[in-house]
């Protein structure tokens, strides 16, 4: 381990935490329920590491993606593709293996098939954000070797409201991008009747960065016919966006339980950051439509506490048009059902059983030349899972288990079939009430998805000619974490470890050919390891009449290489800083400096990233009960030294660095 990483890891590490009163807001946390796991444990007796965002803290964390949303969590960044994608990164696994849900039910969008595809679930909306590891993972597919990510946002009301009419109203401004943003909510029910409604408007212009937006150099080493004759400075040309969305729900609510239907319409126009060449510039038009029905039954059966049933249909498609003619098309409609069954307790033994089905119509198509990108392809997937957590003394477990039967049927191919099997034990040792060890081991499987094996064709957005792999084999995980947390009056302190030993990984990477002045971008499979750690340290300052100030260090750093000794491309870089929180009465702030070191493990045919430093500063103020409603007044200074970053993960560091320096203010009012 260099000098860098162990100063780091002396360091420690958290996520950006608004402290409204905090002391209060430390207990709150320690209790904070995770509703997504299979028996809603307390965070804090997790024996896997748990994110949640929730209240004031997630209305001044949320960004323009879920991946912005969460950058700044423990061991989560951002896989950018410019200002209008953001997908998250968990200790350096994206796209198929971290799985994002809305309300409990897979987004079936495009965005865990390739890099330049927005994902449909929006922050904007979400009243809680849930990130979850380990064996609660395998309740929602067997290729979660990232982890878990649910944005839940009451779409159907699982439960009766106090009043006929409530709601809120939220405004956005950020400069960064002239970006404005409405939110709005209605809800209400009365009698055994609940309803939602919802919906946004997103609009922004080109996004303003620190510096030029092309690193003609890098560029040009990883494409060498590439001839850069035009490139912006302090703005980066066609990332101007606008989307609009709405939905509906409506939810029976009695003794016995609930049964509620919603529909939800999105559409997304966003552009993709040029290269320079004076060629063409490509937007992306999404445009999706999602049917959702849910359900709860208590006590059904004898020996059963609850039963769940989730059904869902999406109907997704996206067109990429380079200078107005459409090009690259992407459909996916997916219906996906999940019946879950949470048992009364058997002896020592707690826990859920549950089954799960997918079916997906997948296709991707040139218009303009009427040649397949991927072809037609109908997968069908059957899970079964089921989880159980039980206590022995000090020690609290959780197993679980997952199978899984995936079938691909492609047009012109033989049919592919793969049985991913996955299992997971996890422990927390409670030693007192003030140090807790917790250990998880994890082997978890999934199937190669459509695009990595059947793609072969020019890709418009990503300016890139794919060719997938039909030979590719499951790929096989097994996961080491092991955790330590120290709480007391002067310090909390917590520290994971986490070794991946990954066979037969799934990646895309050059292969340094050119087809048409196009790289070529492959699927290959290798295996690979990967270590690191995630870790905080907070002190409590201060507390007089003054308010109170808290100070927490930071740091966490994920190491992908293959046996072989290459690098895993697009790796997160070792991270470390600061953060200080202070609050007063219904005030609070904090200062975020954060250290980001050079990744110069770039990988083959991939350059690296230089060190950067992030210096943010946020603040909030609620109005409380002014004429009925609750009032949230925000401000957030992002990037302040106008630092031109360029993120590791991101596909196009070299053509579309991270966002300069910007203000962004609003407010929001529940009522």
């Amino acid at each position: 381990m260099n000098k860098k990483v162990a100063i780091a890891l002396l360091l420690s590490t958290s996520s950006i935490e608004p402290i409204a009163f905090a002391a209060e807001q430390n207990i709150i946390e320690l209790d904070e329920v995770v509703v997504t796991g299979a028996l809603q444990e307390k965070a804090s007796e997790s024996a896997v590491p748990v994110t949640v965002l929730s209240d004031k803290e997630l209305n001044l964390k949320v960004g323009h993606s879920i991946g912005e949303t969460l950058k700044n969590e423990l061991g989560i960044t951002s896989q950018s593709f410019g200002p209008g994608v953001g997908t998250p990164v968990i200790r350096g696994q994206s796209g198929p293996r971290v799985r994002v849900l809305n309300n409990g039910i897979g987004s079936n969008d495009a965005s865990a098939i390739s890099p330049d595809h927005a994902t449909s679930v929006e922050p904007l909306l979400a009243e809680r954000i849930e990130v979850l590891r380990g064996p609660a993972t395998l309740l929602y597919g067997s290729g979660a070797i990232g982890g878990v990510v649910n944005v839940i946002d009451n779409r159907i009301p699982g439960k009766l409201p106090e009043n006929l009419l409530g709601g809120a109203l939220e405004q956005r401004f950020d400069s960064v991008s002239d970006e404005s943003s409405t939110v709005m909510k209605i809800e209400g029910g009365k009698s055994n009747l609940a309803y939602h409604l919802d919906g946004f408007y997103r609009d922004r212009n080109n996004l303003d960065i620190g510096g030029s937006a092309i690193d003609v150099n890098a560029a040009q080493a990883t494409d060498p016919v590439l001839d850069v004759i035009q490139n912006t400075k302090s703005y980066i040309n066609n990332t101007s966006a606008h989307a609009i969305s709405g939905s509906a729900g409506v939810s029976l609510i009695g003794d016995p339980g609930f049964a509620g239907i919603s529909i939800n319409r999105l559409e997304n126009n966003y552009g993709i950051a040029p290269d320079g060449s004076g060629g063409e510039l490509t937007r992306i038009d999404l445009k999706q439509s999602k049917y959702d029905f849910k359900s709860e039954l208590k006590n059904p059966i004898r020996y059963a506490e609850s039963l769940r049933m989730k059904l869902g249909y999406t109907d997704y498609q996206h067109t990429e048009i380079p200078d107005g003619v459409a090009a690259s098309f992407f459909t996916n409609k997916t219906y996906e059902s999940r019946l879950e069954l949470t048992h009364n307790p058997l002896g020592i033994f707690r826990g859920m059983v549950g089954f799960q089905a997918i079916a997906s119509d997948f296709r991707a198509i040139d218009k303009s030349t009427n040649e397949e990108i991927v072809p037609q392809t109908q997968t069908n997937s059957y899970g079964v899972f089921a989880v159980e957590s039980f206590n022995t003394g000090a020690f609290a477990n959780q197993l679980g288990v997952r199978a899984e039967d995936t079938t691909l049927q492609p047009q012109g191919f033989s049919s592919l079939s793969y049985v991913p099997v996955s299992a997971s034990a996890s422990s927390l040792w409670k030693i007192n009430d003030s140090n807790g060890l917790n250990l998880a081991i994890t082997r978890s499987q999934r199937a190669p998805q459509v695009q990595e094996l059947l793609a072969n064709g020019f890709h418009d957005a990503t300016r890139s000619f794919e060719r997938g792999n039909i030979e590719l084999r499951e790929e096989t995980s097994y996961n080491l974490d092991l955790g330590y947390k120290f709480k007391s009056n002067w310090v909390s302190a917590q520290l994971d470890l986490f070794h991946n030993w990954a066979g037969d990984y799934i990646y895309q990477q050059r292969n340094g050919e050119f087809i048409d002045d196009a790289p070529v971008v492959e699927t290959r499979q290798a295996d690979a390891t990967f270590m690191g750690y995630e870790s905080k340290l907070v002190f409590p300052l201060l507390e007089n009449r003054n308010g109170l100030v808290d100070l927490t260090l930071f740091s966490d750093f994920t190491r992908g290489q293959f046996v072989n000794g290459a690098d895993v491309p697009r790796m997160p870089p070792l991270r470390f800083g600061f953060q200080l929180d202070h609050s007063k009465g219904r005030w609070n702030s904090n200062l975020r400096l954060t250290r980001g070191e050079a990744q110069t493990h770039a990988g083959d045919n991939d350059t690296p990233t230089a060190s950067y430093l992030l210096l943010s500063l946020g603040t909030q103020y609620q109005l409380l009960n002014l004429k009925g409603a609750d009032i949230l007044l925000f401000a957030k200074a992002n990037n302040l030294t106008n630092e031109n970053i360029r993120n590791a993960t991101s596909y196009l560091r070299n053509f579309a660095p991270e966002p300069g320096r910007g203000a962004e203010i609003g407010f929001r009012v529940n009522y």
